[in-house]
Protein backbone atom coordinates (compact mmCIF):
# COMPACT_ATOMS: atom_id res chain seq x y z
CA UNK A 1 0.00 0.00 0.00
CA UNK A 2 1.69 3.21 -1.16
CA UNK A 3 0.06 6.59 -0.68
CA UNK A 4 2.42 9.55 -0.27
CA UNK A 5 0.08 11.48 2.04
CA UNK A 6 0.17 8.71 4.66
CA UNK A 7 1.96 9.60 7.91
CA UNK A 8 3.15 7.09 10.50
CA UNK A 9 3.17 8.18 14.13
CA UNK A 10 5.11 5.90 16.44
CA UNK A 11 3.76 6.17 20.00
CA UNK A 12 6.00 3.52 21.57
CA UNK A 13 7.17 5.74 24.41
CA UNK A 14 3.76 7.20 25.20
CA UNK A 15 1.50 4.16 24.93
CA UNK A 16 4.22 1.72 26.02
CA UNK A 17 4.88 3.90 29.04
CA UNK A 18 1.41 3.10 30.36
CA UNK A 19 2.88 -0.26 31.40
CA UNK A 20 5.64 1.09 33.64
CA UNK A 21 4.56 4.63 34.59
CA UNK A 22 6.78 5.94 31.78
CA UNK A 23 9.92 4.97 33.71
CA UNK A 24 12.11 4.29 30.69
CA UNK A 25 15.79 4.99 31.12
CA UNK A 26 17.44 7.61 28.94
CA UNK A 27 19.36 5.02 26.92
CA UNK A 28 16.13 3.30 25.91
CA UNK A 29 14.41 6.56 24.93
CA UNK A 30 17.38 7.64 22.83
CA UNK A 31 17.56 4.25 21.14
CA UNK A 32 13.89 4.37 20.21
CA UNK A 33 14.15 7.89 18.84
CA UNK A 34 17.29 7.08 16.87
CA UNK A 35 15.68 3.96 15.39
CA UNK A 36 12.55 5.82 14.31
CA UNK A 37 14.69 8.52 12.69
CA UNK A 38 16.71 5.95 10.74
CA UNK A 39 13.46 4.20 9.78
CA UNK A 40 12.05 7.37 8.22
CA UNK A 41 9.01 7.55 10.51
CA UNK A 42 7.10 10.83 10.28
CA UNK A 43 6.18 11.54 13.92
CA UNK A 44 7.40 10.14 17.23
CA UNK A 45 5.32 10.62 20.37
CA UNK A 46 7.77 10.88 23.25
CA UNK A 47 5.05 10.73 25.92
CA UNK A 48 2.53 12.93 27.69
CA UNK A 49 2.86 16.58 28.57
CA UNK A 50 1.31 16.02 32.00
CA UNK A 51 1.22 18.43 34.92
CA UNK A 52 3.58 17.69 37.78
CA UNK A 53 0.82 18.91 40.08
CA UNK A 54 -1.37 16.04 38.87
CA UNK A 55 1.36 13.36 38.69
CA UNK A 56 4.34 13.05 41.00
CA UNK A 57 7.79 12.97 39.35
CA UNK A 58 8.78 10.65 42.19
CA UNK A 59 6.52 7.97 40.72
CA UNK A 60 6.45 8.75 37.00
CA UNK A 61 9.30 8.91 34.52
CA UNK A 62 10.35 11.75 32.24
CA UNK A 63 8.16 10.57 29.35
CA UNK A 64 5.11 11.39 31.47
CA UNK A 65 6.03 15.08 31.45
CA UNK A 66 8.14 15.64 28.31
CA UNK A 67 9.83 18.80 29.54
CA UNK A 68 11.60 20.77 26.83
CA UNK A 69 15.02 20.10 28.38
CA UNK A 70 14.35 16.36 28.49
CA UNK A 71 13.25 16.27 24.86
CA UNK A 72 16.33 18.16 23.73
CA UNK A 73 18.53 15.84 25.77
CA UNK A 74 17.18 12.65 24.15
CA UNK A 75 16.91 14.00 20.59
CA UNK A 76 19.98 16.22 20.15
CA UNK A 77 22.49 14.93 17.64
CA UNK A 78 19.97 12.76 15.78
CA UNK A 79 19.93 13.42 12.04
CA UNK A 80 16.73 13.56 10.00
CA UNK A 81 14.64 13.80 13.14
CA UNK A 82 10.97 12.82 12.96
CA UNK A 83 8.51 15.46 14.07
CA UNK A 84 7.98 15.27 17.83
CA UNK A 85 4.55 14.68 19.33
CA UNK A 86 3.17 14.72 22.87
CA UNK A 87 -0.29 13.88 24.18
CA UNK A 88 -2.34 15.84 26.71
CA UNK A 89 -5.37 14.84 28.75
CA UNK A 90 -8.09 17.30 29.69
CA UNK A 91 -7.45 18.76 33.14
CA UNK A 92 -4.02 17.12 33.43
CA UNK A 93 -1.82 19.65 31.64
CA UNK A 94 -0.37 22.86 33.07
CA UNK A 95 -1.06 25.36 30.30
CA UNK A 96 1.02 28.02 32.04
CA UNK A 97 4.09 25.92 31.26
CA UNK A 98 3.45 25.66 27.51
CA UNK A 99 5.75 27.84 25.37
CA UNK A 100 4.97 29.12 21.91
CA UNK A 101 5.89 26.69 19.13
CA UNK A 102 8.81 28.89 18.09
CA UNK A 103 10.39 28.27 21.49
CA UNK A 104 9.62 24.54 21.61
CA UNK A 105 11.02 21.39 20.03
CA UNK A 106 7.53 19.87 20.02
CA UNK A 107 5.70 19.89 16.67
CA UNK A 108 2.39 18.15 17.36
CA UNK A 109 0.10 18.11 20.40
CA UNK A 110 -2.56 15.41 20.52
CA UNK A 111 -5.58 16.02 22.72
CA UNK A 112 -7.24 12.88 24.12
CA UNK A 113 -10.89 12.97 25.18
CA UNK A 114 -14.13 11.05 25.44
CA UNK A 115 -17.20 12.07 23.44
CA UNK A 116 -18.73 13.80 26.45
CA UNK A 117 -15.71 16.13 26.67
CA UNK A 118 -15.23 17.10 23.04
CA UNK A 119 -16.12 20.72 23.82
CA UNK A 120 -13.29 20.82 26.37
CA UNK A 121 -10.96 19.11 23.90
CA UNK A 122 -11.72 21.80 21.33
CA UNK A 123 -10.72 24.48 23.85
CA UNK A 124 -7.35 22.75 24.27
CA UNK A 125 -6.98 22.31 20.51
CA UNK A 126 -7.55 26.04 20.04
CA UNK A 127 -5.02 26.85 22.76
CA UNK A 128 -2.27 24.77 21.17
CA UNK A 129 -3.19 25.84 17.64
CA UNK A 130 -2.90 29.49 18.66
CA UNK A 131 0.54 28.70 20.11
CA UNK A 132 1.57 27.44 16.66
CA UNK A 133 1.45 23.65 17.12
CA UNK A 134 -0.07 21.03 14.86
CA UNK A 135 -3.00 19.36 16.62
CA UNK A 136 -5.08 16.20 16.66
CA UNK A 137 -8.07 15.07 18.68
CA UNK A 138 -8.10 11.41 19.70
CA UNK A 139 -11.63 10.34 20.64
CA UNK A 140 -11.18 7.48 23.09
CA UNK A 141 -13.48 4.51 23.73
CA UNK A 142 -15.60 5.38 20.71
CA UNK A 143 -16.82 1.77 20.64
CA UNK A 144 -18.91 2.55 23.75
CA UNK A 145 -20.39 5.81 22.44
CA UNK A 146 -23.74 6.37 20.75
CA UNK A 147 -23.42 7.40 17.11
CA UNK A 148 -25.52 10.58 17.49
CA UNK A 149 -23.09 11.72 20.20
CA UNK A 150 -20.13 10.91 17.98
CA UNK A 151 -21.63 12.82 15.05
CA UNK A 152 -22.38 15.82 17.21
CA UNK A 153 -18.77 15.90 18.36
CA UNK A 154 -17.43 15.45 14.84
CA UNK A 155 -19.53 18.35 13.61
CA UNK A 156 -17.98 20.54 16.31
CA UNK A 157 -14.46 19.35 15.55
CA UNK A 158 -14.96 20.02 11.86
CA UNK A 159 -15.41 23.72 12.69
CA UNK A 160 -12.36 23.78 14.98
CA UNK A 161 -8.71 24.33 13.94
CA UNK A 162 -7.82 20.66 14.63
CA UNK A 163 -5.75 19.06 11.88
CA UNK A 164 -6.58 15.37 12.36
CA UNK A 165 -9.24 13.43 14.25
CA UNK A 166 -8.47 9.86 15.31
CA UNK A 167 -10.64 6.77 15.42
CA UNK A 168 -9.40 5.08 18.61
CA UNK A 169 -10.24 1.44 19.30
CA UNK A 170 -9.43 1.80 22.99
CA UNK A 171 -10.64 -1.64 24.00
CA UNK A 172 -9.53 -3.58 20.92
CA UNK A 173 -13.14 -4.58 20.39
CA UNK A 174 -13.71 -3.50 16.79
CA UNK A 175 -13.88 -5.51 13.59
CA UNK A 176 -13.38 -4.35 10.02
CA UNK A 177 -16.99 -3.29 9.54
CA UNK A 178 -16.77 -1.02 12.61
CA UNK A 179 -13.54 0.51 11.31
CA UNK A 180 -15.08 1.07 7.89
CA UNK A 181 -18.16 2.74 9.33
CA UNK A 182 -16.29 5.04 11.70
CA UNK A 183 -13.50 6.01 9.31
CA UNK A 184 -16.03 6.99 6.67
CA UNK A 185 -18.15 8.78 9.27
CA UNK A 186 -15.18 10.79 10.53
CA UNK A 187 -14.21 11.54 6.95
CA UNK A 188 -17.70 12.78 6.13
CA UNK A 189 -17.09 15.63 8.57
CA UNK A 190 -13.31 16.08 8.26
CA UNK A 191 -12.48 15.73 4.57
CA UNK A 192 -14.65 18.61 3.29
CA UNK A 193 -12.74 20.82 5.77
CA UNK A 194 -9.37 19.56 4.48
CA UNK A 195 -8.70 17.70 7.73
CA UNK A 196 -7.31 14.19 8.08
CA UNK A 197 -8.61 11.03 9.76
CA UNK A 198 -6.30 8.85 11.88
CA UNK A 199 -6.44 5.36 13.35
CA UNK A 200 -5.16 4.07 16.70
CA UNK A 201 -5.82 0.34 17.01
CA UNK A 202 -5.34 -2.00 19.98
CA UNK A 203 -4.58 -5.67 19.65
CA UNK A 204 -6.92 -7.41 22.10
CA UNK A 205 -8.38 -9.63 19.37
CA UNK A 206 -5.18 -9.72 17.30
CA UNK A 207 -6.71 -7.18 14.90
CA UNK A 208 -4.58 -4.11 15.61
CA UNK A 209 -2.64 -4.42 12.36
CA UNK A 210 -5.61 -5.67 10.32
CA UNK A 211 -7.85 -2.85 11.51
CA UNK A 212 -5.16 -0.31 10.68
CA UNK A 213 -5.10 -1.69 7.14
CA UNK A 214 -8.89 -1.43 6.97
CA UNK A 215 -8.74 2.22 8.04
CA UNK A 216 -6.09 2.89 5.37
CA UNK A 217 -8.42 1.38 2.76
CA UNK A 218 -11.06 3.89 3.83
CA UNK A 219 -8.64 6.85 3.49
CA UNK A 220 -7.24 7.23 6.99
CA UNK A 221 -3.85 8.86 6.47
CA UNK A 222 -2.50 9.21 10.03
CA UNK A 223 -1.50 5.82 11.43
CA UNK A 224 -0.44 5.05 14.99
CA UNK A 225 1.85 2.15 15.83
CA UNK A 226 4.34 0.99 18.45
CA UNK A 227 7.57 -0.94 18.14
CA UNK A 228 7.05 -4.66 18.87
CA UNK A 229 3.42 -3.74 19.56
CA UNK A 230 4.28 -2.43 23.04
CA UNK A 231 1.39 -0.85 24.93
CA UNK A 232 -0.95 -1.24 27.84
CA UNK A 233 -2.54 -4.65 27.98
CA UNK A 234 -2.64 -6.28 24.57
CA UNK A 235 -0.65 -3.49 22.99
CA UNK A 236 -0.99 -1.81 19.61
CA UNK A 237 -0.47 -2.19 15.90
CA UNK A 238 3.24 -3.07 15.54
CA UNK A 239 5.40 -0.50 13.77
CA UNK A 240 7.46 -3.20 12.08
CA UNK A 241 4.37 -4.74 10.47
CA UNK A 242 2.99 -1.37 9.39
CA UNK A 243 6.20 -0.21 7.72
CA UNK A 244 6.44 -3.52 5.87
CA UNK A 245 2.90 -3.16 4.59
CA UNK A 246 3.09 0.44 3.39
CA UNK A 247 5.71 -0.23 0.70
CA UNK A 248 6.92 3.37 0.85
CA UNK A 249 10.62 3.56 -0.11
CA UNK A 250 11.21 6.26 2.50
CA UNK A 251 10.69 3.68 5.28
CA UNK A 252 13.55 1.44 6.40
CA UNK A 253 12.59 -1.61 8.44
CA UNK A 254 16.07 -2.67 9.54
CA UNK A 255 16.61 -0.05 12.31
CA UNK A 256 13.32 -1.09 13.92
CA UNK A 257 14.36 -4.74 13.90
CA UNK A 258 17.71 -3.82 15.42
CA UNK A 259 16.20 -1.83 18.28
CA UNK A 260 13.81 -4.72 18.99
CA UNK A 261 16.80 -7.04 19.30
CA UNK A 262 18.83 -4.73 21.50
CA UNK A 263 16.22 -3.00 23.66
CA UNK A 264 12.79 -4.62 23.46
CA UNK A 265 13.69 -8.27 23.92
CA UNK A 266 15.46 -7.51 27.24
CA UNK A 267 12.55 -5.27 28.28
CA UNK A 268 10.10 -8.07 27.47
CA UNK A 269 11.82 -10.16 30.14
CA UNK A 270 10.82 -7.55 32.74
CA UNK A 271 7.46 -6.22 31.54
CA UNK A 272 4.52 -8.07 30.04
CA UNK A 273 2.50 -6.84 27.07
CA UNK A 274 0.80 -8.28 24.01
CA UNK A 275 -2.01 -10.66 23.15
CA UNK A 276 -3.14 -12.74 26.13
CA UNK A 277 -6.46 -14.41 26.86
CA UNK A 278 -7.63 -11.94 29.56
CA UNK A 279 -7.08 -9.05 27.13
CA UNK A 280 -8.90 -10.99 24.44
CA UNK A 281 -11.83 -11.35 26.85
CA UNK A 282 -11.93 -7.64 27.66
CA UNK A 283 -11.85 -6.89 23.93
CA UNK A 284 -14.63 -9.34 23.11
CA UNK A 285 -16.75 -7.79 25.87
CA UNK A 286 -15.86 -4.21 24.84
CA UNK A 287 -14.51 -3.44 28.29
CA UNK A 288 -11.58 -1.43 29.60
CA UNK A 289 -8.59 -3.78 30.17
CA UNK A 290 -8.06 -2.66 33.79
CA UNK A 291 -9.65 -5.84 35.19
CA UNK A 292 -7.52 -8.00 32.89
CA UNK A 293 -4.41 -6.09 33.93
CA UNK A 294 -5.29 -6.63 37.59
CA UNK A 295 -5.75 -10.34 36.95
CA UNK A 296 -2.34 -10.61 35.27
CA UNK A 297 -0.74 -8.86 38.26
CA UNK A 298 -2.27 -11.29 40.77
CA UNK A 299 -1.80 -14.92 41.79
CA UNK A 300 -4.62 -16.22 39.54
CA UNK A 301 -3.33 -14.65 36.34
CA UNK A 302 -4.08 -17.73 34.22
CA UNK A 303 -7.59 -18.48 35.54
CA UNK A 304 -9.15 -17.54 32.20
CA UNK A 305 -12.52 -19.26 32.50
CA UNK A 306 -13.26 -17.75 35.90
CA UNK A 307 -12.24 -14.32 34.66
CA UNK A 308 -14.58 -14.74 31.70
CA UNK A 309 -17.48 -15.73 33.97
CA UNK A 310 -16.80 -12.91 36.40
CA UNK A 311 -16.55 -10.35 33.57
CA UNK A 312 -20.26 -10.76 32.86
CA UNK A 313 -21.23 -9.71 36.37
Amino acid sequence: MYRPEIKVLDCTLRDGGLINDHCFDEKFVKAVFQATALAGIDYVELGYRASKKAFSPDKYGDCKFCDEDFIRQVTDGVENKPKISVMVDIGRVDLSQIPAKKDSVIDLVRVACYTKDIDKAIELVKFFHDKGYETTCNIMAVSTALLPEVEEGLAQLAESPVGTVYVVDSYGSMFSENIHLLTELYGKYMWPKKKEVGIHAHNNQQLGFANTIEAIRKRANYLDSTIFGIGRGAGNCPTELLLSFLKNPKFNLEPILEVIEKEFLPLREKIEWGYLIPYMISGVLNQHPRAAMALRAGPDKDKYAKFYRDSYV
